[in-house]
């Protein structure tokens, strides 16, 4: 993390993408009804420290339902997306292996998110870009829940590509820097 980057600035920044792009071009609309129960956490950049910063998420989350979801932002270390795509393999294995499994679920994002078989410079990626690496911890009980209340719930990756895709990456960029622009 760069020493001018507050720890605040980047939750704000991570905020301000939520708000905008996530609720306010609606690419995932269940996010909007949880917004004030979402919990914002920097990770350590260590891999090992990191790897139990995502292990007491998974515990808080588990011993606060109050939190509905939580974005598990990572200042430094996972700006390469390989790197990144590694890490959320691992992470994904660990929530397995601390029996997390049917709990939580995770949802991956990146500033240079890219979707298999797209090209980078795609719209539709926007879609999962943010100004900071996040792993987003998901709770499964809540997700099904949202999922009964969204008509055609399996449509959502389609109708986003599409609404990226209106957009244009030059919007859904500004959109993006916009909120890496953000103070606390």
């Amino acid at each position: 993390m760069s020493a001018e980057i507050k720890a605040q600035d980047i939750i704000a920044q991570v905020q301000a993408w939520v708000k905008s792009v996530v609720v306010g071009e609606n690419f995932c609309p269940y996010a909007a009804p949880v917004l004030d129960h979402v919990h914002y956490q920097l990770l350590a950049s260590d891999p090992h420290e990191q790897l139990q910063d995502f292990v007491d998420s998974c515990f808080q989350l588990q011993a606060e339902p109050a939190i509905e979801t939580a974005l598990l932002i990572v200042p430094a270390g996972l700006e390469d997306f390989d790197d990144y795509l590694d890490r959320l393999e691992l992470l994904q294995a660990l929530l397995e292996a601390q029996g997390f499994l049917g709990e939580f679920q995770l949802a991956s994002f990146h500033p240079d998110y890219c979707f298999d078989g797209i090209s980078a410079d795609e719209a539709e990626n926007y879609t999962n870009r943010s100004p900071w690496p996040i792993f987003h911890l998901l709770r499964e009980s809540s997700l099904s829940e949202a999922l009964e209340r969204v008509s055609s719930p399996e449509k959502i990756p389609e109708r986003n590509r599409r609404h990226a895709e209106r957009l244009g990456v030059v919007h859904l960029r500004a959109a993006l820097q916009r909120s890496k622009e953000a103070k606390a």
